[in-house]
């Protein structure tokens, strides 16, 4: 019997603060005309949440409702080429990535296999796993974000649970107004962060020093200058997402391996950032087009021997199907995870961290028991985006602060 798409809800539910994940995540709920239901993540948005439901809807309603659930590629290539575009849309494909991994769900739970299953099998019995450095209980806040000494005891604490790499971003808040120089000030706090964790962690751990697309090339190079005696890992998105020549000639002047994808879509941006030099992809599958286009970008990638990093800055809906993809690509190298109470309550606990690894799922579809009733009663009452830039031009007078993701309003 063949299922077929039947209905959909939707979900924007708040994590409590601290917020890690970002000010909301867009939930979705898929049944089919069977009675089984599929779970998705809409990552972020250009647009409010109540717009972006809007969106979801028409998405789902024009180029899904009834369509039998396998028809994945069917439907990507609708919505893709919806309204005579046929080119990447952050806000359409946005919908249609959350869309696509119920859809993943529901067929993994109606043939009793996870979808690591359906996308090739099992490479990866484990998946390596990194977190950002958030502060801990008695670090003060903002104060945290500009303390290396503060992030190395945050560092060395993920260490002690397991973690073989740690990311941190202390290069100053990114602005609307990017690409910019850095100031001197956020070179030099760049450079402390990473020599103080370098000489905390040692060779137990790798470095990850995240921008947000703030610089311009030549600002990103005078950056990664400054980094390359420690090290790092990657350095990632150091230029903005639409500057594809800046980013070669970052990738072309640094020996630290360039790191980008958290805000590209479908394989069409992720083919020219690998052309531009980009060793590591950090697709988000609520964002990137979902699980079979993110199977696509790890092809590339792999062609161009690059390896795969998927990105979270969302929920564990997310999060679960980032790591369903991990288990079935061979150029895996890790991905990133977030460890709030929230995001274990939401998932009850069915997706965990174990000394630095997940363990592949072994429970059909994204492996994953959503507690809708949690979702449901954390509405999102705020009028803030997922995430927002600043509108101040940056600072070079001073030290100035990047609050994490979704940092709390003034009192």
């Amino acid at each position: 019997m063949t299922l077929k798409l039947a209905d959909l809800d939707v979900i924007v539910t708040a994590p409590p603060a601290p917020g890690w994940g970002g000010r909301y995540w867009i939930l979705v709920k898929l049944t089919s005309d069977t009675g089984i239901t599929g779970w998705g993540e809409c990552y972020a948005s250009s647009v409010g949440p109540t717009a972006m439901e809007a969106v979801i809807r028409d998405v789902f309603e024009r180029h899904m409702s009834g369509e039998p659930v396998e028809n994945i590629e069917r439907m990507f290539r609708r919505v893709y080429s919806s309204g005579f575009t046929q080119r990447p849309d952050l806000t359409v494909m946005g919908a249609f990535s959350g869309l696509e991994m119920a859809c993943w769900d529901i067929l993994g739970k109606d043939r009793d296999r996870p979808v690591w299953a359906l996308l090739g099998g099992k490479m990866n019995d484990r998946v390596r796993v990194y977190s950002y450095l958030y502060p801990l209980q008695h670090h003060p806040m903002p104060e945290f974000w500009g303390n290396q000494d503060m992030a190395a005891e945050a560092a060395l604490d993920l260490l002690d649970r397991g973690y073989t790499a740690v990311k941190f971003d202390p290069a100053g808040p990114y602005t609307m107004r990017g690409g910019h120089q850095p100031s001197q000030y956020d070179i030099d706090a760049s450079a402390r962060f990473c020599a103080t964790l370098r000489k905390a962690v040692g060779t137990r751990a790798d470095l990850l020093f995240g921008t947000h697309g703030q610089f311009t090339p030549s600002g990103a190079i005078r950056m990664a200058r400054a980094l390359e005696p420690h090290d790092p890992l990657w350095f990632e998105e150091p230029v903005p997402p639409d500057d594809v020549d800046g980013l070669a000639k970052v990738a072309q002047a640094t020996s630290v391996p360039v790191a980008t994808g958290e805000r590209l879509t479908t394989r069409a941006e992720f083919a020219a950032a690998l052309k531009a030099g980009a060793s590591i992809l950090q697709p988000a599958l609520g964002r990137a087009g979902g699980l079979w286009e993110g199977r696509k970008i790890a092809v590339l990638a792999e062609a161009h021997g690059a390896q795969m990093a998927p990105h979270l800055y969302a929920g564990p809906v997310e999060w679960a199907a980032n790591i369903q993809l991990s288990v079935a690509i061979p150029n895996l190298l890790i991905a990133e995870t977030i460890e709030t109470a929230f995001h274990t309550d939401l998932i009850r606990n069915s997706l965990t961290v174990e000394n630095g690894h997940v363990t592949a799922p072994s429970a059909p579809g994204l492996g994953i028991e959503v507690d809708e009733a949690l979702a449901r009663a954390h509405p999102y009452t705020d009028t803030g985006l997922h995430l927002e830039m600043q509108e101040d031009p940056p600072r070079y007078d001073g030290p100035h602060l990047f609050e994490g993701g979704a940092p709390a309003k003034p009192d």
